[in-house]
């Protein structure tokens, strides 16, 4: 199924007479932020799964104080 570029904009003159430009606008706002968080969430996500400094320093099977000093 082909969709033409004259379709495309029958569909968008539609859309713009049926809900407004107003309505539209706030719901591309909306959109637009709720993409922002989301993109802040998921980055916030692999942050937290990154280990830090000192957690990669201690041997398999040792034994570190909480100071990261090996006993």
């Amino acid at each position: 199924m082909h969709v033409s570029i004259t379709q495309l904009l029958i569909i968008l003159v539609i859309v713009i007479v049926l809900f407004g430009t107003k309505k539209l606008r706030n719901v591309g706002s909306d959109l637009g932020g709720a993409i922002k968080s989301f993109r802040a969430a998921v980055k916030e996500g692999e942050d937290d799964k990154k280990p830090t400094e000192h957690e990669g320093d201690a041997l398999d099977g040792e034994i570190t104080s909480k100071k990261n000093e090996k006993i």
